[in-house]
């Protein structure tokens, strides 16, 4: 198998991971509630993370780096990933059907625009404008729509932690942005300096397990959602011969994750959310198209 071939295999595993992950916390969060979620999740991928980095790098170079790495800014990016980012969308799905609070979220990529401007000083194009209203309606489309399980509107909260959690995310990766870490080194010290914050608030808050089957939703979620996928992803792109080729994969995970949430969760999926979705990966598209120009 040639290199680019591989590029695309590893591409495609982690997006069809991906594309499970919103009906993995919907199903999960039938049996935990969010902050178990939270906290179970992000065991598992600290765990699943440092048996990784120990096998490539050592523990001795492991402990190193979180000796070195112990800095007013790392635990900011570890308060914000995985602890207030998480938390605050697991709570958005536990208050929204999936179909609603994944393509809410999914429109972190819009929002990064606007902190690259705000905090990094780049200029947004006529272009970017047009992209980010394009997102925002099906924002709106989303947020409005209804379908025949739930004619009632949105929950109005769910959707504010939704947009949140892209606002978070999207927050996160700008700060992230001057770091010279290997990625999954620095998503490892994340997770170290951001774990205590979600054991803190779990213990304080008092945990709730409605059934140990949740448990194997939350190791689902830390080792799919937060690691692995991570890992395949970096594959593909160390081994395609560019970005593009396998970047603009990236586009199918909101229309895979319906079809799941309406096979597996058994949502269905009004028409003014397909379009909304559209609406949200074409104001994306846009927009990486004129970052690329």
């Amino acid at each position: 198998m040639d290199t680019q071939r591989k590029a695309y295999l590893y591409g495609l595993i982690a997006i069809v991971a991906w594309s499970t992950v919103a009906s993995a916390f919907k199903i999960t969060l039938r049996f935990l509630d969010y902050s178990a979620l939270l906290f179970f999740s992000s065991l598992t991928s600290l765990v699943f993370l440092s048996f990784v980095l120990s096998a490539a790098k050592g523990f001795r170079f492991l402990v190193g780096e979180m000796k070195r790495g112990a800095t007013p800014l790392s635990f900011l990016l570890g308060f914000l990933n995985p602890f207030l980012y998480y938390l605050v969308l697991f709570k958005a799905y536990s208050l929204l059907p999936a179909r609603e609070a994944m393509p809410l979220n999914y429109t972190w990529p819009i929002v990064l625009v606007l902190f690259s401007a705000l905090l990094l000083g780049q200029k947004i194009s006529i272009k970017s404008i047009l992209a980010i209203i394009i997102s925002f309606l099906g924002v709106i489309l989303i947020a409005s729509g209804k379908s025949e399980n739930a004619p009632q509107n949105s929950n109005v909260f769910g959707v504010f932690l939704a947009l949140l959690s892209a606002i978070i995310w999207a927050l996160y990766w700008t700060l992230n942005v001057k770091s010279k870490k290997e990625p999954v080194l620095r998503l490892f010290l994340n997770f170290v300096y951001g774990f205590p914050f979600v054991a803190a608030y779990y213990f304080a808050r008092g945990h709730s397990i409605k059934s140990p089957s949740g448990l194997l939703g939350a190791l689902y979620v830390g080792i799919f959602e937060m690691g692995f996928t991570f890992l395949m992803w970096l594959q593909a792109l160390r081994h395609s011969r560019s970005t593009a080729l396998v970047s603009n994969l990236v586009y199918l995970v909101p229309f895979l994750s319906l079809l799941l949430i309406h096979l597996v969760v058994g949502e269905n999926i009004p028409a003014s959310t397909v379009l909304g979705v559209l609406l949200i990966v074409g104001g994306i598209i846009l927009q990486q198209g004129t970052k690329r120009r």
